[in-house]
């Protein structure tokens, strides 16, 4: 295969459902892992450092986090790519600029937790103070900054998808119910969270099941 056929290969509807799959499956395990050491009050978010359990389960989560991330971003470069229509540049635009504010969200929210577990294995006496600090910003970047960057992405690529008739009816509307929760319900329960990555899983799937002929994003 030379370079420009690989390279075709690469922009293809099937590459962005396997990176929307591994993004979406990598999520929900960072979410779950997050959630679980979650502190029960804001009271308690200046202990999470000092529980082993809790802070391993944090460990893995900022492990998996930049993954998460570049599969993300792969799935939102292939999408662009076949968003070609001159009508659409509008919803290009948005979900565009949503999904990486979206990633940067999430990268900043775990480079604040990964800034404080250096620091703790580096010897360094922190307050609890500062490590609830750490915790509450880290929790507002990634659970409402970054989740109504989700939001208005599941919604701007939705419409997208309808206006070209590319999406089914179903998925759209599941990526509607999914930018509303996410936007207006503040704040995000748990189960609420999960909801994007399982969109995107929903959108990679159908993408994969589809004949190569249909498939459009």
């Amino acid at each position: 295969m030379d370079q420009s056929a690989f390279a075709r290969s690469l922009r293809q509807p099937k590459s962005a459902a396997v990176a929307g799959l591994v993004f979406g499956v990598i999520l929900i395990a960072v979410l779950i892992l997050l959630q679980s050491a979650t502190p029960s009050s804001v009271a308690e978010s200046g202990r999470w450092i000092d529980d082993y359990s809790g802070r391993g389960e944090v460990v893995n989560a900022l492990t998996l986090i930049p993954f998460a991330g570049i599969a993300f971003l792969w799935f939102l470069a292939v999408v662009r790519s076949h968003l070609g229509h001159p009508e659409d540049r509008f919803f290009e635009t948005v979900f565009l600029g949503s999904g990486l504010l979206f990633v940067a969200m999430l990268f900043a929210a775990a480079a604040v937790l990964g800034s404080v577990l250096s620091l703790k294995e580096a010897g360094v006496a922190l307050e609890p103070g500062t490590v609830a600090q750490a915790w509450v910003l880290a929790a507002t970047l990634l659970g409402q900054f970054g989740a109504r960057m989700a939001a208005v992405f599941a919604i701007a690529l939705s419409s997208a998808g309808l206006r070209g008739g590319n999406l089914p009816r179903w998925i759209a509307s599941f990526g509607y119910f999914t930018g509303v929760i996410l936007l207006l319900t503040p704040p995000i329960p748990h189960w609420a969270q999960l909801l994007f990555p399982l969109w995107v899983i929903a959108l990679s799937l159908l993408v994969l099941v589809r004949r190569p002929s249909t498939v459009q994003l």
